[in-house]
């Protein structure tokens, strides 16, 4: 029964790692897309980006995506999201190309806007 416990432990934890989120943006190349005009989108809660948030970046709630999406410029747009760890930029890049913006970016968590 313990070896079972086990086995199981270890296919849940595969089964996170495989399904969770993956940015499709480096922070070097988000910073290049920022300087070539691209619009920064934190989806964390306003809570969390009044304590910090990334340079230029513009504050859409997670909860508020479907309502404001518009407020984020032609669906051509290049956008960039980003959250605390990665997965509610994930759920709002979702959310956003559903509602037709065929030029999105998931940075995933703020920390990786300093690294490579």
């Amino acid at each position: 029964m313990e070896v079972l416990a086990i086995a199981f432990a270890v296919l849940v934890i595969i089964a996170f790692l495989a399904l969770r989120p993956r940015p499709d943006v480096s922070g070097a190349e988000a910073r290049d897309l920022v300087r070539a005009g691209a619009k920064l989108v934190d989806v964390r809660r306003p809570d969390e980006f009044s304590a910090s948030h990334l340079p230029g970046a513009t504050n859409v709630p997670l909860d508020e995506i479907d309502g404001r999406a518009s407020e984020l410029g032609a669906a051509d747009a290049t956008i960039i999201v980003y959250c605390a760890r990665g997965v509610r930029s994930a759920r709002a890049a979702q959310k956003l190309r559903a509602k037709g913006f065929t030029n999105v970016h998931d940075l995933g968590g703020l920390e990786r806007w300093s690294s490579s």
